[in-house]
């Protein structure tokens, strides 16, 4: 089939190369424009925008798809198909309408749940046991579209980045399948009971919340690796936890119960198994409290 492909992030790429390897004819790709990253914030292009360009197809990193001319310059494709994964802009109707087959989405639930920006992080926050990948056709609502396909994967103590790598994976593979089967494949529509919105996360998001339990504390350090980073503060520092289990202890909440840094939370007690100083690497505990004692009885 003759795609455009819509895509940014590194969760794209599997999808990406997965259409490239089928023998698709990909026309093009849309992405977010390069954004400033690294110390002298110089344009970087995205995931998908770097390998496209390894690839040799042409990319294209529209700040929006509203304009007539945008939207002339999509229909001139003469496409069957497009396909998006976390591209990241809203497409209006007549892009929408301009494939010949519509646009589809690989989208990292299993909707109708977790709807929106932010479904792994937002599955694992909430304790959700199970996640797929939903490929669906598009419409005008977030997400609301009939669905073609769909895939399950449990959690299971994953953090978001490694939940993120295989949802992609299973996502790649189940593109591929439905694009065989089309345009025969029925699309089935969404339940509409268990809705559910995943919003974006803010970086306030990300402080550790110890008034709650240690289990959804625990749930904060995965679901916000490897980004944001689940954080405390102490002494004006800002220290991330990479990962931490939920262990027994009781104390008022973000009290500092022990010298493995166990903090006291609503409900239980967390303790940090690997945590990071701001411009150091990751280290155990251990490590940390030997250059920067954080002493028993702390409140953080």
């Amino acid at each position: 089939m003759r795609i455009a492909f819509m895509g940014t992030p590194d969760f794209a790429v599997p999808t990406l190369d997965a259409l490239i390897g089928a023998g698709h004819d990909v026309a093009a790709v849309y992405a977010q424009p390069p954004r400033p990253a690294g110390r002298g914030k110089a344009l970087r292009p995205s995931p998908v925008q770097a390998r496209a360009e390894a690839a040799g197809i042409e990319v294209r990193t529209p700040i929006s798809l509203r304009s007539e001319d945008e939207q002339a310059a999509f229909r001139a494709l003469a496409l069957d198909v497009a396909l998006v994964a976390a591209y990241g802009l809203i497409l209006p109707q007549p892009i929408l309408d301009a494939p010949r087959l519509g646009c589809l989405n690989v989208h990292a639930s299993l909707l109708p749940r977790w709807r929106g920006a932010a479904p792994i992080q937002r599955a694992i926050l909430a304790g959700d046991t199970r996640t797929g990948v939903t490929i669906m056709q598009m419409e005008r609502g977030l997400d609301t579209g009939p669905m073609l396909a769909n895939w399950p994967a449990e959690v299971d103590g994953k953090t978001a980045g490694e939940l993120t790598a295989e949802l992609a994976g299973i996502g790649a593979e189940l593109i591929v399948s439905v694009l065989a089967r089309l345009p025969k494949l029925g699309a089935r529509p969404q339940p509409e009971h268990g809705v559910t919105y995943a919003s974006k996360i803010e970086k306030h998001e990300a402080r550790l919340d110890f008034s709650g339990s240690a289990a959804e504390a625990e749930r904060q350090v995965r679901a916000f690796n490897p980004v944001p980073g689940a954080f405390f503060e102490y002494a004006g520092e800002r220290i991330k936890m990479h990962s931490a289990e939920a262990v027994a202890g009781a104390g008022a909440p973000g009290t500092v119960l022990d010298d493995a840094l166990t903090i006291a939370c609503g409900e239980g007690a967390l303790r940090p198994t690997l945590v990071q100083r701001a411009g150091r690497g990751a280290m155990a505990p251990a490590e940390l409290l030997r250059g920067f004692p954080i002493p028993t009885g702390t409140m953080l």
